[in-house]
């Protein structure tokens, strides 16, 4: 498996530096899955990424930026490169255009895909057009089609992992590579030959702030009391910022909604915490409004304060941890789906927290990452759930 980065305005020198960086290899790939910075014209990469590597099938799409060894950014006009050589570790292509028909639908039919596929324990890569509209700004919702997902595979030995493609870091649009073109409203998944296996580390940045609240009022995403007031003012008065005063878009930046798992008792611990970030915040109605509808009427929440400094602490361990498992096995590449408000320009952190990830990990594994919309990824020995401002660090290697 080969990484390439590149960078340049014009997309077409973008994939050239970027199949160049891949270096040489003594077969064509068998698939590749690429990153694109969203101010590049997709049909101009596709068309590049053909020319320059034959027509070989692209997944992938979308992204706030990208992440590898060979540089890192998020201006719009990076892409980065993984090209599988070797037909016995190249995973297969399945795709979904079900997405504007409901977001479960389409995880069902990718679901119904997978488990017609895979009979022994395998890995799945998931990429999604994260945006359905912008005017209202509505999101497709990760939790539904993941929920969809797993209904559909049954009992199918999968681990998933995943992430919603974005253009840029707010949120004005996202598509989706499908193999053979360019697509909107697309679902897309990479099955793994069961000779692969993942080893997954879930990088996290946020502690609660306050007590267990109940959701006494919610419709879909939008949550509009907490204990029975206005979510909003709640959130606000607990942050110590001023009701109202067009500050309410400022909460996505720095808090999100969280929900233990588990003992609510336990000791604080950053991995029992599903969080959602907050799209949006209405001061005509005191509501506010989650990435992810998936949260209940009765359900016990807290506010958790993005924290930077927890979120760098947080990186450091998990990277760490990768290592450790790759002492004794080669991994051939990692993956890392990076929520875009992790960006020290989105968390106002004053270290890339993906150099990180890029100066520490293993020099001897390949790195690719992206900035995302959603991660999903497998949690706490459950089915895989969408995550909100975590990186997922994901290494791929040989079963034993």
């Amino acid at each position: 498996m080969r990484v390439g980065y590149g960078k340049n305005t014009d997309p077409v020198a973008a994939v050239r530096e970027a199949v160049a960086a891949l270096g040489p290899s003594a077969r064509p790939p068998q698939i590749v899955m690429a990153f694109a910075g969203g101010k590049l014209d997709p049909f101009a990469v596709r068309a590049a990424l053909a020319d320059q590597l034959g027509p070989v099938p692209v997944a992938g799409g979308s992204a706030a930026g990208a992440i590898s060894r060979q540089g890192l950014g998020y201006s719009g006009f990076e892409i980065g490169l993984v090209a599988f050589d070797d037909p016995a570790t190249a995973p297969q292509l399945i795709k979904s255009d079900a997405l504007g028909r409901g977001e479960r639908v389409a995880g069902a039919e990718l679901g119904l895909q997978v488990r017609q596929t895979v009979n022994d324990a395998s890995v799945v890569v998931m990429f999604f057009d994260s945006v359905a509209s912008t005017a209202p700004p509505r999101l497709h919702y990760a939790s539904a089609i993941v929920a969809g997902f797993n209904e559909a595979i049954g009992n199918a030995p999968v681990t998933l992992i995943g992430g919603g493609m974005l253009t840029d870091m707010n949120m004005t649009g996202a598509w989706v590579f499908d193999g053979d073109g360019v697509n909107k409203h697309a679902t897309t998944a990479l099955i793994f030959p069961p000779c692969i296996e993942a080893e997954t580390e879930i990088l996290h940045g946020c502690r609660p702030v306050s007590t267990f609240m109940e959701i006494t009022r919610i419709d879909g995403a939008t949550v509009y009391e907490l204990d029975g007031e206005p979510a909003l003012g709640v959130i606000e008065r607990m942050l110590g910022l001023p009701i109202g005063g067009g500050r309410g878009q400022e909460l996505s930046l720095i808090a999100t909604l969280g929900q233990k798992q588990g003992d609510p008792y336990a000791p604080y611990d950053e991995r029992s915490y599903v969080n959602r970030l907050i799209l949006t915040a209405h001061a005509d109605t005191g509501a506010i409004t989650l990435f992810e509808p998936d949260f209940e009427r009765g359900a016990m929440v807290q506010i958790m304060s993005r924290d930077n400094s927890l979120m760098l602490e947080s990186v450091r361990r998990g990277v760490t941890a990768a290592n450790a498992s790759i002492q004794d096995r080669a991994a051939l590449l990692a993956l890392y789906i990076d929520c875009a408000g992790r960006a020290s320009a989105m968390s106002g952190s004053p270290i890339e927290e993906a150099e990180l990830v890029a100066q520490g990990l293993d020099p001897n594994v390949p790195l690719l990452g992206f900035y995302s919309g959603v991660e999903v990824a497998p949690f706490a020995g459950d089915r895989s759930k969408p995550l909100d401002w975590t990186g997922v660090l994901t290494l791929l290697r040989k079963r034993r």
